[in-house]
This record gives structure tokens, C-alpha cells and sequence, in this order.
């Protein structure tokens, strides 16, 4: 038998707590994110996962939002964030700043979250990485394409070429948070 912990169990730390734990060298980037509940997994993953912040770009909803609270469930008062009206600003800005631009999309000559999954690769916890996920139609933009260091892509084997954003932030974040 299996008994539910309660979450006074699970020793989670309370927001002011959180705000000085030590994050994960990722920073989350929403490029034209249209979905607020999508912001809001967004933010209730990169709290799970200890994010170091998340950059909400173009049309991206930002808090505070009864959706993005509805799906964040209060992470959007524990992760930091920020907004850009234009992704490219952004990441022009994350580059001068020393960051190295992951895309997750499929490109040519991207690479498998496979790799990390089964310790091929992984990130130096020196560096910092701006990871960036696109709208849920087109993706992320091809001129943010154009600025990445290096494209990262979720292996897929049915038949839609996609997964909805708020998934790909919870596999990617997954795999690439330092153990």
C-alpha cells in the first residue's frame, strides 16, 4: 500500500525561502506565448525545477493574470521575471550578459534531448543558458533561431510534429537541471 504524502510532508520552502536557494544555470524564455495557462505552466515548472528566471516575450502575458495564477498556482510570485517586447532584444541582451542561447525547435543539426538523458552531454554549471520556447503555431521566430548557440529537440514518434510549449518546458527543464 501506498499512502499520499500531505504537503506538509514534502519540506517544500515558502516563497521568501525559495528567492534565496541557489537556482539552475536556466533562464526560461517564452517567444510570442499566447497561452496564459501555458505562461502560467511555464512558471509552476521553472519553480519546480528552480529556474533561475523566466523572460516573457512579444505577446506573452505577463502577471499578474487570473489564467497564468490559475495554472502557476503562485509561482509567479516565487520565480523572477521579466518582460521584453521583442524576443531578438532579449536575446541580444542574454548574449552581452554572457548567456549561452538554446533554442528548443527543430533545425537542422539540432540536438537530441537524448544526449542529456543519457549523460552524452551536459551543462557547465559555470556557464548560463537562456533556453528559449516558441508559440504554440509557429514556433519560435527564425530571427531568434538565427541568434542560438545551439538548437535542442525532443525526439518524437507519433504523428503531430509538436508538443503543446507548457510540455516541452517541463522535459527540457527535466533534463537539462543539474543533479
Amino acid at each position: 500500500m501506498f499512502r499520499k504524502l500531505l504537503n506538509s510532508e514534502l519540506g517544500r520552502p515558502a516563497v521568501e525561502e525559495y528567492k534565496s536557494l541557489s537556482k539552475s544555470p536556466v533562464t526560461v524564455v517564452l517567444d510570442n506565448v499566447r497561452s496564459r495557462h501555458n505562461i502560467g505552466s511555464a512558471f509552476r515548472t521553472s519553480d519546480a525545477f528552480r529556474a533561475s528566471g523566466i523572460i516573457l516575450c512579444g505577446i506573452s502575458s505577463t502577471p499578474p493574470s487570473p489564467e497564468i495564477h490559475k495554472s502557476a498556482l503562485g509561482a509567479e510570485f516565487s520565480v523572477d521575471w521579466t518582460y521584453r517586447e521583442s524576443t531578438v532584444d532579449a536575446l541580444r541582451e542574454l548574449k552581452e550578459e554572457g548567456y549561452i542561447i538554446i533554442g528548443v525547435e527543430q533545425t537542422e543539426n539540432s540536438i537530441s534531448t537524448d544526449c542529456f538523458l543519457r549523460g552524452e552531454r551536459k551543462l557547465d554549471p559555470e556557464k548560463k543558458y537562456a533556453v528559449i520556447f516558441g508559440n504554440e503555431v509557429h514556433g519560435i521566430s527564425q530571427e531568434a533561431v538565427d541568434m542560438c548557440d545551439w538548437t535542442l529537440e525532443i525526439p518524437q514518434w507519433g504523428t503531430k510534429h509538436s508538443l503543446n510549449v507548457s510540455v516541452a518546458v517541463g522535459i527540457v527543464l527535466y533534463v537539462l537541471t543539474p543533479r
